[in-house]
């Protein structure tokens, strides 16, 4: 096990994606590099495993993830499996660019986010919430238990439990969808002209 305390940044080839709902997310950012930055790290390198804690944040072109700690696993087909974990009162966070969108981005929140880089499957576990925006404006929201999105097929999944499944009385998702800015605005209404009265 090798201890990195004074480290301020770390870079590696971590494959780290993020979500799109509904659109692409940003292409480019799969051939930039990762850059960590850090309090504190710990590299077992027979175990392929990276721990790094304090104010951790993971950027990566447009991609910037944040949490108190997350963990790097690689297996030996050299894909990465990241864990993202918060504490009380501070939730793991994540915010990407779409892909040929002048302004628009993706953003998620959850007590614990885990990306698989193999199947390219992003989970927010716990209080999880996903969000797209457009100029700074929310156009779509999910909360829920459980949020998993596919990237590569782009579907998402919502559970009322953070364990993944549906339970009853678990408790409901929620998703908030606004009106298309695309919509041709409502033409205000006419006034009515005034009527003459008889005999002028």
């Amino acid at each position: 096990m090798r201890a990195i305390t004074k480290q301020t940044f770390w870079s590696a080839a971590l494959l780290l994606a993020a979500l799109a709902i509904p659109a692409h997310a940003e292409k480019a950012d799969s051939n930039k590099p990762i850059e960590v930055s850090f309090d504190q790290a710990d590299s077992d390198d027979v175990k392929q495993i990276k721990t790094f804690t304090g104010n951790v944040i993971l950027t990566r072109g447009t991609i910037r993830m944040t949490s108190p700690k997350a963990v790097v696993t690689q297996d030996p087909e050299g894909y990465q499996f990241v864990v993202l974990t918060g504490t009380p009162g501070v939730q793991a966070t994540f915010r990407q660019k779409l892909d040929g969108e002048v302004d628009k981005w993706v953003e998620g929140q959850a007590d614990r986010i885990e990306y698989d880089d193999k199947t390219e499957l992003v989970k927010l576990i716990s209080k999880g919430r996903i969000k797209q925006l457009e100029s700074g404006k929310v156009t779509s929201q999910v909360d829920g238990e459980f949020i998993s999105y596919d990237s590569r097929r782009e579907v998402f999944a919502v559970k009322n439990s953070s364990s993944g499944e549906s339970k009853p009385g678990a408790g409901r998702g929620t998703m908030v969808i606004q009106p298309s800015s695309k919509r041709p605005p409502i033409a205000p209404a006419q006034p009515v002209p005034a009527t003459q009265p008889a005999g002028k």
